[in-house]
């Protein structure tokens, strides 16, 4: 086989280590974003955090210099634009310049920030968990008895339920000669525990000791365990007809019976902390300002960062100390056009989103217009995929509530006369009309495809049925109410 050279000519996109850093950048929540901030700054000398504050020039700006602000567009380059071009420079003056400083606090926001803004901090809740042990360690067990009774709260989950069965529970214990019986005794101690109903293995147990809990001079306490005794699966089903056959109660009886019962926790564990309760922190803040939806970042927690000019015009006694001075000095401002190119991006991508959905801070849900990935990155000239990464786990604060940014695009579904109508906008509509519904009667699926017919959306029942799944809604025969 003959040797042969062969010239060929391609393109190709090079993922250079700044490029891979701009976009992982572009991907990261803001607590991502503050922790990868923090880690930068106490891995590289040449990073520091500037001791000169912008907030208290942004809190004196006046709402016209906002306004005028906000319609000068970013000069920094997004990071579609850093992809396409596979660069962020080779220059590395030392001299301060405005990429050399990047903060968070400042920048093109739109409007002046205030103290009046909302702040969003979790709070420390004590777990069900302790909640019960801690009654445990008050009331007199034996040692028996307590280490049995450890293993009962342990299968307890968040709701108040107990996740095993007794046997299973006696099986699991170390300890020799213990009966099932003994188990059940220590659990029936359990359930008298706050909040009461927990530790009951299943429903009916759990109300049926809330029932039992109460003063016997309660009005329709005994007729209200008659029917979680013997009557609990047609109460799930709503088939109040068949139990008013089987009690022979007047309609108005069982109502009142009912109204007891509804009264009820039929989630007791649910009343002590949650530990998977999660807070976030809004990207994006949307007020509106001499009548204008005005859009601004929400960086107060964000450090300003800034090369450190002392260390960088430090020379080296030796070429390898020079060399890291520079690759340092190199990494700094590459982070900070990073950050910089983020908030651009992020700033861009929530414009358009308000711009488009106008009607839903005006109105409402009900108001969402049609809008996909592909609609912004065409508006703004960015790719998709850059659409998908800056609006993933970022929220924008509105009147209406805090949003992921995701929240606002939809599919498109055509009404009548050939318009776009988003699939959010029907999910509102459909809760609307649940909502508004007479629950002696609720509306089926065809009758809400007929209602949503007459305000010319048109849609398939299976459609109305999936989107009504989707909101947690239950058929309408499980609607079914007396009172």
């Amino acid at each position: 086989m003959k040797a042969a050279l062969q010239l060929k000519f391609g393109q190709h996109l090079a993922m250079t280590p700044q490029l891979q850093q701009a976009i992982r950048l572009l991907q990261l929540s803001s607590f991502e974003l503050q922790q990868e901030i923090q880690q930068a700054l106490d891995s590289n000398p040449l990073l520091q955090v500037s001791e000169e504050s912008t907030q208290s020039e942004e809190k004196t700006e006046s709402p016209k210099e906002s306004n005028q602000q906000e319609s000068t567009e970013p000069s920094a380059q997004d990071s579609s634009e850093l992809m396409a071009s596979n660069s962020i420079g080779d220059e590395l003056a030392v001299d301060t310049s405005w990429e050399d400083v990047y903060s968070s606090n400042s920048g093109n926001t739109g409007v002046a920030l205030d103290d009046e803004l909302p702040i969003y901090q979790g709070e420390t809740q004590t777990s069900l968990f302790d909640h019960l042990l801690w009654q445990l360690e008050l009331t007199p067990f034996s040692e028996t008895d307590h280490a049995i009774a450890i293993a009962i709260i342990d299968a307890i989950d968040d709701q108040g339920f107990l996740t095993l069965s007794t046997a299973d529970i006696t099986a699991s214990l170390s300890l020799p000669d213990v009966e099932e019986d003994e188990t059940v005794a220590v659990l029936k101690r359990i359930q008298q525990f706050e909040p009461l109903g927990v530790g009951s293995r299943n429903l009916q147990e759990c109300l049926l000791l809330q029932l039992y809990a109460l003063p016997d001079e309660t009005p329709r306490k005994q007729q209200a365990c008659e029917i979680l005794k013997n009557h609990i699966e047609h109460l799930a089903n709503r088939d109040y007809k068949l139990i008013i056959k089987d009690t022979k109660l007047k309609e108005s009886d069982l109502i009142a019976i009912l109204q007891l019962i509804q009264q009820l926790d039929p989630r007791p564990g649910s009343q002590i902390g949650n530990s998977d309760i999660e807070y976030v922190v809004p990207d994006i803040n949307v007020i509106k300002v001499n009548g204008k939806w005005t859009v601004f970042l929400n960086n107060t927690d964000m450090p300003k960062l800034e090369v450190n000019q002392q260390y960088a015009t430090i020379t080296g006694a030796n070429s390898s100390d020079s060399q890291y001075i520079k690759d340092q000095l190199q990494e700094a401002k590459w982070l900070i056009k990073s950050l910089e190119s983020r908030s651009d991006t992020l700033l861009k991508v929530a414009r358009c989103i308000v711009e488009t959905q106008q009607e839903f801070f005006e109105k409402g849900a009900e108001a969402m217009q049609p809008m996909i990935l592909n609609d912004v990155a065409e508006a703004i000239d960015m790719h998709e995929s850059t659409i998908s990464r800056v609006t993933t786990q970022k929220y924008m604060h509105t009147p209406r509530g805090i949003f992921e940014l995701k929240y606002f695009f939809s599919s498109h579904v055509s009404n009548n006369d050939g318009e776009d109508k988003s699939s959010t906008a029907i999910r509102a509509l459909i809760k609307k009309l649940v909502a508004e519904e007479n629950t002696a009667k609720p509306l089926s699926d065809n009758k809400i495809t007929a209602l949503l017919a007459e305000q010319e959306v048109k849609v398939a029942r299976r459609t109305v049925a999936k989107y009504r799944e989707s909101l947690g809604i239950a058929p309408s025969s499980q609607r079914k109410r007396l009172v």
